[in-house]
């Protein structure tokens, strides 16, 4: 059964979490390439997410006749 897609809030947590156990030293090598590995995916996931948020946005703005910065 395929993974639940995390929200954007989910992801920074486990970034957080991942960032933390990295910085703390006490991960094996093969711990710390797995955490790095799943890291870098959490960074492009939000990335993402963020310009689909972007550009939801300027959509919405563009719809109600607004400006874009």
């Amino acid at each position: 059964m395929a993974e639940k897609k995390k929200t954007f809030e989910e992801s920074m947590q486990r970034l957080d979490e991942i960032v933390k156990l990295l910085e703390s030293g006490s991960t094996s090598m093969d711990d710390t390439i797995k955490l790095f590995d799943e890291g870098m995916k959490l960074v492009k996931s939000c990335d993402a997410q963020l310009h689909h948020f972007e550009d939801s946005i300027n959509a919405i703005i563009a719809k109600n006749g607004g400006e874009q910065e």
